[in-house]
């Protein structure tokens, strides 16, 4: 009797909780561009999908999970569900793996994505599967979301907790880089992962007009689809820190930042620039266009997708300064 008394406490405070997290994402400005997901952030349950998840202490992580046999721990895992920051849900020997993210920069990028009625839509990444679940309430039909991801323990996992929460999108195990060619054709293409460069499959496979929302460098970049083999557009305001999507190739060396002052050393908009023309620019070239540009904001950049090549830009896809992104 008292574990369902519990369990009814623990019913009312996630509600609670939950509405908590709405009112701070609302007050964040997250999806004042289309305010519609404020209902899916209302109707999904998230701690659902993070049946446990690790916070960092010293020395390393602790668990936290929603079977605990104490109750106060059922609670801090709880409370800890509907906290509007990114989650820790899979380690490999000490090293994260992958997360739930932060769920005021997925409400920005939800409506930054900018989904219609009817929309097929393809998650790059399934994570603990809350986005693909908050995807499929928003469009009202399971079956207009695909979520990918290469490991087949978190689709598993993901697909568990979808149905847990009443969703039934297609969880598929492969290669994010590849897209999903029999689900195609796609008129919204998100990753939670970041990437190096916009792989071209996902062009292929988007129907024109698409919009593809992605991580890049530590930014997030939003391109209009032309066509297979042409697609363009900026990043948005936003920084953004991802795990790096797995089979993505090998993780780039550090740029060696000897010699630059510390102001721009540790600033987070000159990171970026370096993010972006790695291999294109070396580290005092790259500030001194930052100096000379006035240190430009990131939605003064963007990428360019046509045939073969790829390139990054500032203020314009034709203009003097364009940098290659590897193939």
């Amino acid at each position: 009797m008292g574990a369902h008394v519990l369990d009814k406490d623990l019913d009312d405070l996630a509600a609670s909780a939950r509405a908590a997290l709405v009112r701070e994402i609302d007050a964040s400005g997250a999806w004042d561009a289309d305010p519609v997901w404020r209902e899916a952030f209302e109707a999904v349950p998230r701690h659902l999908f993070v049946p446990y998840y690790y916070v960092g202490v010293v020395g390393g992580y602790e668990r936290r999970w929603g079977e605990s046999p104490d109750a106060g721990t059922r609670e801090r895992w709880l409370r800890g569900a509907y906290a509007d920051t990114p989650l820790a849900t899979r380690l490999r020997d000490g090293e994260l793996v992958s997360s739930s993210s932060q769920p005021s920069l997925m409400a920005m990028m939800l409506a930054e994505l900018r989904v219609t009625d009817g929309d097929r839509v393809l998650e790059i990444g399934a994570g603990t599967g809350y986005n693909a679940a908050l995807l499929a309430h928003r469009l009202g039909d399971d079956d207009l979301v695909t979520t990918v991801d290469l490991e087949p323990e978190i689709t598993e996992a993901a697909r568990q907790h979808l149905a847990a929460a009443g969703h039934h999108p297609v969880v598929v195990t492969g290669d994010g880089a590849r897209g999903v060619p029999e689900r195609a054709p796609f008129d919204r293409v998100v990753a939670t992962c970041a990437l190096p460069s916009i792989p071209r499959p996902w062009l292929a496979q988007c129907r024109p007009g698409a919009r593809i929302l992605t991580p890049l460098g530590t930014g997030l970049v939003a391109l209009t689809v032309r066509d297979a083999g042409h697609a363009e557009g900026r990043f948005l305001h936003t920084p953004a820190y991802f795990v790096p999507l797995r089979g993505g190739g090998p993780e780039p060396e550090p740029v060696p930042l000897g010699g630059l002052p510390r102001r721009a050393r540790d600033n987070e908009l000159f990171r970026f620039l370096l993010a972006l023309t790695r291999g294109g620019l070396d580290p005092q070239e790259a500030y001194e266009l930052w100096e000379r540009e006035g240190q430009p904001q990131r939605e003064r950049y963007g990428i360019t997708v046509r045939g073969e090549h790829e390139w990054a830009w500032l203020d314009d896809p034709e203009g003097p300064y364009t940098w290659p992104l590897p193939a």
